[in-house]
């Protein structure tokens, strides 16, 4: 296959890593934009020089010249139109989450079973980090052993974007389904993927926004408004899987700490890791325990590097030139632990799958 063409549906302001991704690619062109908005869609591609553009995706879709399409929309049109965009044969990037619900993700992942000659990949970007790859390595050689459990925290003081990352009915929730996603699903991954078996699980709405703290920023979503806001500020859970590992993980977009931070670690039976904030890797030989930080050129997960990988593997799918590393299947994993945790804070119980 010659060099792809690529449209973006959503041109918020994760468009622009995919954006820039695709402009420094050897193998794809980008040649359609999709918004919503009239006027900021007419600017992007004003200043990029692209000349087909759409207020509505399903024109974007019926264009026969576009190969593949990344989705940068709100969490509640994922699904939509992944599945549209599948069955009018193009495949698909879509940002993480996949979608809102466990419901949203199957449909999902029939539309992938149903065009086989399409495929989707979910927007897991901290799989394609130097310093998950490294440490991917080095549990794929058996240096960790058998990872039983790893520990995730993404804490901010402030920083709820506001618009529509803090309504609910576009985003599906706050921290969790936004933060949480990335640093769970980071662990899962180099975990192996188990298959999940419970979950018990808090969200906390006891701050808000915190719009009230001055001398402060943070980032601010397009559409920030103070006075709105529905979705948690605090959420935390243990995830328990069918071969008896499990992670726990807290994360906040508001919550009365010293700073923001983010710590991830994997814990086995040979060795262990950080790997946020930055990769250390711990060992023990001739009864000494050795803790060992690989000479990388990146050692905490860089944003520009990750998404060019991103696209860079993502545009490779498209040419048949490999498979991606993150399948709806992983879509649809994430999506039972996410709901799950929002399920057992609503019910105040553990909450089980069938196995």
């Amino acid at each position: 296959m010659s060099r792809i063409k690529v449209g973006v549906i959503g041109l918020g302001s994760i468009s622009e890593m995919h954006i820039q991704s695709y402009q420094k690619s050897t193998e794809a062109d980008l040649v359609a934009l999709c918004d919503m908005n009239q006027e900021r869609l007419e600017k992007q591609a004003k200043e990029l020089g692209i000349t087909q553009t759409y207020t509505n995706y399903h024109e974007l879709l019926a264009n026969p010249d576009i190969d593949a399409v990344s989705i940068c929309t709100w969490n509640n049109t994922h699904a939509e139109i992944a599945i549209a965009a599948l069955n009018s044969g193009k495949s698909v990037l879509s940002e993480k989450p996949l979608c809102k619900t466990v419901e949203e993700a199957e449909a999902v992942q029939q539309a992938v079973r149903a065009n086989p000659n399409q495929f989707l990949q979910v927007g897991y970007v901290r799989r394609f980090g130097t310093n998950t790859q490294v440490l991917k390595k080095f549990i794929d050689n058996g240096d960790l052993g058998d990872i039983y459990y790893a520990k995730a925290s993404c804490i901010r003081v402030i920083g709820n974007p506001g618009g529509w990352f803090a309504d609910k009915e576009r985003s599906g929730g706050g921290p969790l389904i936004d933060l949480g996603v990335h640093v769970i699903d980071l662990c899962w991954y180099l975990m192996g993927k188990p298959k999940v078996k419970s979950v018990s699980g808090n969200t906390y709405q006891k701050l808000g926004n915190r719009s009230n703290v001055e001398f402060k920023s943070f980032y601010k979503a397009a559409d920030y408004d103070a006075d709105k806001n529905d979705v948690e500020d605090l959420a935390n859970a243990i995830i328990r899987f069918d071969n008896g590992a499990s992670i726990m993980v807290d994360v906040s977009f508001a919550l009365h700490a010293k700073k923001e931070e983010i710590n991830v670690s994997l814990h086995g039976d040979k060795g262990g890791a950080v790997i946020e904030p930055a990769l250390e890797i711990f060992t023990e030989k001739n009864n000494i325990i050795l803790n060992s930080t690989p000479q990388i050129d990146h050692l905490s997960f860089d944003f520009v590097q990750g998404f060019q990988k991103e696209v860079d593997h993502f545009v490779a799918c498209v040419k048949g030139e490999a498979s991606t590393i993150a399948p709806v299947e992983d879509g649809v994993e994430m999506m039972k632990i996410l709901t799950g945790v929002y399920q057992s804070s609503l019910e105040q119980k553990e909450v089980h799958f069938d196995s």
